[in-house]
């Protein structure tokens, strides 16, 4: 067997339960380097609040670059309590925007997937979420999170203004809408398209602009345009009549997060951060799980590592033309949950609590 040389794999374990879960992810990395004769190069690097700490800056240029330098970058979480009275640009969370904005990651892919042995852990009917499939698009480099002018600034009677702008183009809207597209060409052919067109001159934009797309290159894919608000509501009255859903920035930040918790836990879900392929093919992308630091439960060795390990299956897919590696780590994590083991946050009766370390060594043994 021929060996993948050079890949470079980014590590960024972060805060609170990040160097846990990434930790666990690094295990099966070394493992897939070992008995599959990958040759995957390891680098980690400080992010967000750790980086904080030791560089009194949420991202050095020395791991900036070495992103840009990777194949696929791989992160745990940021953030926590002990940084939210730090000024705005130093804050954990400001490394993860620089990332997605100059790594030029535009499309979030979040699935929201109801694992069959968690049905009950949902708090909706089994009957409404059993099955459920969902593939979220967020465009993740445009709209109110990076629009100008924004910022705090004095008025008068004392008050203050806090400015923060809304902003598409056809590039931006076009380019996200084309990865969606896609997406629901190799599922079943169906994307549904949010917005608040009704108030929003950006979102007629957007809904002009995701349908002109459709009407001259994907005829074969049925589209359907839903308003945001009210694509809340449905995710909760009825989630499997969705199975693509693109969306802009702020909105699907919103409605990923609702998502995933249809399917009991965000211990379980992961996500991929793509750019445009350039001219060899290659996308810059990062891998992270939906869930948070959760400083509380931080150095317990109780997280779920499931959502990063699956994060790293979805690299394997989308970055590193892996697909049967990915297929091979998707079922090695269904086949431990077919097992009975579970991490605290998806225990339930008669099944067997575990820790993370021993979750992530249960998924080496049935990759084995």
């Amino acid at each position: 067997m021929i060996k993948v040389k050079n890949r470079k794999l980014l590590l960024l374990p972060g805060d609170g339960i990040g160097p846990e879960v990434v930790r666990e992810v690094r295990k099966i990395i070394e493992w897939f380097n070992k008995n599959k004769s990958l040759d995957f190069k390891i680098e980690e690097g400080l992010v967000g609040g750790a980086s904080y700490d030791k560089h009194k800056n949420p991202i050095t240029d020395e791991v900036f670059y070495k992103a840009l330098e990777s194949e696929a970058v791989i992160l745990g979480a940021v953030g926590g309590p002990k940084y939210d009275n730090l000024e705005f640009s130093k804050r954990p969370e400001r490394a993860l925007l620089k990332l997605r904005k100059e790594l030029k990651l535009f499309a979030n892919l979040r699935p929201a997937i109801c694992f069959k042995q968690l049905v009950e852990a949902s708090s909706l009917k089994p009957e409404i979420i059993s099955g459920l499939d969902i593939m979220i698009v967020r465009e993740l480099t445009g709209g109110i999170y990076f629009g100008e002018p924004r910022g705090i600034e004095p008025i008068e009677n004392n008050e203050r203004k806090g400015v923060n702008t809304h902003t598409y183009t056809t590039n931006e809207i076009q380019r996200v809408a084309r990865v969606a597209f896609d997406l629901a060409k190799k599922r079943k052919n169906k994307v549904t398209s949010c917005e608040k067109s009704n108030v929003m001159e950006a979102g007629i934009l957007w809904r002009e602009e995701v349908q002109a797309l459709k009407d001259k290159e994907y005829q074969k894919i049925e589209l359907s345009h839903m308003l945001a608000d009210n694509c809340a509501m449905q995710l909760l009255r009825d989630p499997k009549q969705f199975d693509v859903i693109v969306t802009d920035n702020l909105f699907g930040d919103i409605l990923s997060d609702e998502a995933a918790m249809l399917t009991g836990s965000l211990g379980l879900l992961p996500s991929a951060s793509l750019g445009a392929k350039d001219k060899n093919g290659k996308i810059r992308s990062m891998y992270e799980p939906v869930h948070g630091s959760a400083p509380d439960i931080a150095g317990k060795n109780i997280a779920n590592p499931i959502a990063t390990i699956l994060s790293l299956s979805m690299a394997l897919k989308y970055s590193l033309d892996l697909d049967k590696e990915a297929e091979q780590l998707d079922k090695a994590v269904q086949s431990v949950l077919d097992d009975g083991l579970r991490t605290k946050d998806i225990m339930s009766k008669n099944m067997k609590e575990i820790s993370t370390s021993v979750m992530g060594d249960a998924i080496i043994a049935k990759l084995k």
